[in-house]
């Protein structure tokens, strides 16, 4: 019977101890280790909901700003037609709190492509993708963050199709003179069929 008796004391034992260390983990005490009030182990920043998809998003911008600066300086043919692209990826850095680099700013070479054609399919596949992974990331984050994330990813959504050439309601004239229709069947507002 000793040696059972023994065995529970030491459950017991075993159990007491990390109770205390829960105990201890779950202080109000914020003076830290040091006692006069420092940062301790005991006491850690709370950090507000969203603040690392915020950070992500950042840095996920400013890589796609490195992919049009690397596009426009292997391709100087396309460097007008991506600018205002660029700018609009610019603006959302600092829409999520960054700063972006300016333009010229010595481009990474991940992601140059031979051809002008090969490089707008990248960045299209890019914004795509970035596009896809911000709205995946929408029910995950405070509603003023969700809310910005969601308009980003429309806008990068929108800039895949500009480069990817997609059919849409551009309004330019064909050789005929006439509007040019969209995807849909329709022309653009100038008067002509829609």
């Amino acid at each position: 019977m000793i040696p059972e008796a023994a065995a529970r004391l030491s459950r017991r034992s075993v159990m007491a101890a990390a109770v205390a260390a829960v105990g201890t983990g779950c202080s109000t005490d914020t003076t830290g280790t040091d006692g006069k009030g420092g940062a301790g182990p005991r006491q850690q920043a709370a950090v507000p909901p969203g603040t690392a998809e915020q950070a992500r998003a950042v840095r996920d911008s400013t890589d796609l700003l490195g992919r049009y600066d690397a596009a426009a300086a292997a391709h100087p043919s396309l460097a007008a037609r991506l600018a205002p692209l660029r700018a609009e990826v610019a603006r959302h850095v600092e829409a999520f709190g960054g700063t972006p680099p300016a333009a010229g700013a010595k481009p990474s070479a991940a992601g140059t492509a031979t051809s002008t054609k090969e490089a707008l399919a990248a960045l299209a596949a890019a914004e795509r993708t970035l596009a896809d992974a911000r709205a995946a990331t929408l029910l995950t984050v405070p509603g003023g963050l969700a809310r910005l994330l969601a308009s980003v990813a429309a806008c990068g959504a929108g800039h895949a199709a500009l480069l990817s050439g997609k059919p849409g309601r551009t309004g330019k004239p064909d050789k005929s003179g006439e509007a040019e229709k969209g995807g849909d069947g329709t022309t653009s507002d100038d008067g002509h069929e829609g």
